[in-house]
């Protein structure tokens, strides 16, 4: 899948805006929340997100959602992270 593809199949399914957020090598976010719901790929490097105690690995091709004001924690590998990410504000 293309980052296009990704954001147009996004915006179709009601999402307000589509970003690339990339992260550089051994980033730490410490637990926080988000004023708003994501659906994510990760399109390169390693990630880990830990939702209620409960820690994913996340590789290349792996999805993640988060609801709007959910608390988690990031972290992020060796070679960073890439991922796509559509963001539902309302």
């Amino acid at each position: 899948m293309t980052f296009d593809t990704f954001r147009a199949q996004a915006l179709a399914r009601g999402f307000d805006e589509v970003l690339e957020r990339r992260w550089e090598p051994h980033t730490v976010l410490d637990e926080h929340t988000h004023p708003f719901a994501a659906d994510a790929v990760v399109a390169a490097g390693e990630m880990w997100l830990t939702v209620a105690g409960q820690t994913r690995h996340l590789l290349p091709g792996d999805t993640f959602a988060l609801a709007r004001d959910v608390p988690h924690s990031e972290r992020y590998g060796a070679a960073g992270a890439t991922y796509w990410v559509a963001r539902r504000n309302g």
